[in-house]
Parts: structure tokens; sequence; C-alpha cells
């Protein structure tokens, strides 16, 4: 149901039929909702697919999105969100339908007339992810108190981890924190300034990519070659008999990427201790649970 606004011809808020009110930016908006039973022209589904493309990388940012695009829309009846994605739909999609994708290159997170981060770049370690850029030469510049904005978009889940204030221009870094799920994603990375008052801001600039390329996790064989292995794994006088000894190899190399022990209980056979020794290049999930799938499969 919707309610009136200062009578008959004053807009109303809500939802009558097929149309639904609302105010934006001070005015009145009536809009016709509802599912159209034609068949989509090959131009509207094209359309179509580019909205959900765009909205795949904004709608995680629409924090960074709000703060970026603020000022771009002032006086108009725009809004922050629409700005960027009329931009970026316009600017930042390659290829045709039904393969259309991001540039992410050209993504803008912000849009203003600052001075943007001159050659910046960024580098991981573990969950802190740092942004670098070059510094002004001038030792006074007005530009050096601007707050840096940072975003991170991880392409393959559709999230974004922000920071909206960050370091000052004149200190050229600043780190930016993500979860320890995030860690191996892969990573698009966007740097913003914003004026120390908040009244200017830059065009966002793409500061790189991280974990574009996934290794895969080797391809491993376990055998019982004891002799190959016996003079590497400590064993005390007693276990003579209780332990069993395996190499692991990489199948692709047949290099010896690791040895795995099963030490039985003395009093209990059944109740074994497993220790696993992996190459630091050879350590994944996929590899501890191949070794364990071998050994209790043959156990069966």
């Amino acid at each position: 149901m919707g309610k009136l606004i200062n009578g008959l011809f004053g807009g109303f808020h809500g939802r009558v039929g097929n149309l639904v009110g609302y105010t934006l930016k001070g005015k009145h908006i009536i809009r016709m909702i509802g599912k159209t039973e034609k068949p989509l022209t090959p131009a509207r589904k094209a359309n179509c697919e580019k909205m959900k493309v765009v909205n795949e990388i904004l709608k995680p940012s629409i924090h960074a999105i709000r703060a970026g695009f603020r000022l771009a829309v002032v006086g108009t009846d725009k809004n922050e969100y629409n700005e960027a994605v009329s931009y970026n739909k316009k600017n930042a999609l390659q290829g045709e339908y039904p393969n259309i994708s991001l540039n992410y290159t050209k993504v803008l997170m912000s849009m203003g007339n600052l001075p943007v981060a001159v050659n910046p770049s960024i580098s991981q370690s573990g969950t802190e992810v740092t942004f670098n850029w070059e510094i002004s030469a001038s030792p006074v510049s007005e530009y050096h108190t601007d707050r840096s904005m940072l975003v991170i978009y991880f392409p393959d889940i559709k999230e974004t981890c922000c920071q909206l204030i960050g370091a000052k221009r004149v200190e050229g870094k600043d780190v930016i924190v993500i979860g320890p799920e995030h860690v191996n994603e892969r990573m698009e990375a966007y740097i913003t300034f914003i004026k120390d008052n908040g009244k200017e801001v830059s065009n966002s600039v793409h500061a790189g990519s991280l974990n574009t390329v996934k290794t895969s996790p080797p391809d491993i064989s376990i055998s019982e070659e004891i002799n190959d292995i016996k003079d590497t794994i400590a064993t005390s006088p007693g276990d003579s008999g209780t332990c069993e000894h395996y190499i692991i190899k990489d199948n692709m190399t047949q290099k010896l990427i690791g040895n795995c022990v099963l030490r039985h209980n003395q009093d209990n056979f059944q109740v074994v201790e497993i220790g696993v020794n992996i190459s630091p290049t050879a350590q994944s999930k996929e590899a501890t649970s191949t070794i364990l799938s071998y050994i209790f499969v043959r156990k069966e």
C-alpha cells in the first residue's frame, strides 16, 4: 500500500498496483515495475549481461563507491552507484555477448579531479597487502595530506575488502589487512586519494593483481619402498616390526618429495600414530588427503 505525501499531487511512498513511489534527492519518483513477457532482443540480452558483469564488482564494493562517486553526482538527480555502473559499463568491459568480461585495469572505484596515485604497486605478506606509490618531489605539496582509500576485489568469490580512510599521500605506503580465508584468493587492487577535508577525490587507479595464477597440487604416488627411506626415519629400538614406512614421489618428476611412517600402538595394533613429512613446495591439503586415503583404503 502506498502513502500519499502532501495530497494527491504530492507523490507517494510505497507500491500501488504496478507502480512504486519513492523520494530521491528530495524529488518524488514514480516507476513502473513488473516483468515483461516479450522475448528479449539480442541488444537487451547483451545489456543484461553487461549489467550483471559490472554489478559483480560494484555491488560488494558499495561502501567505496559511495565515497568515491559522492562528489561526481553532487547537484544532480543521480546516485553514486548508478553513476559508477554507467561509467564502468561504458569503459571497463571487453568482449562481445555472450563473452563479456571486465577489464580490471579500466575499472573506476572513484571519480574526481585530484591527482591520481603515481606508479602504484602491491605486494602481499600473509594477511597483509601493502600498497606503494611515488611521492611528489616537492617538499611542500598541497596534496601531501590527501588520504588513501584502498579496495581489494576477489573476483573468484565476488567479495571486496576496503579501507576508506588510510595513510597520507606523503607516506607513499599503506597496508590493508585481509581475512585469512582470502590469503590465496585472486585479487584486483585499487587506490584512490581523498582530500583530508573530504571536498575532493581522485579517480581510482588499478594498483595491480595478485595470485592470478594458481598452482595445482602435485600429482603424487605412495609406495612401500622401505629400503629407500629407512635411514631417514628415526625409530626406537623397541619399535622393530611395529612401524610401516612409505615414500612419497612426484609422479611428474619421479623425485622423492616426502615420507610417511605408521607407528602401531603396542597395546592395540589397530591404533596407529601417523607422521608425514612433505617438501614445502609440495605441501597442500590435497597431498595430505591423498596420503590418508591411500593408507586407509589399503588397510580395508
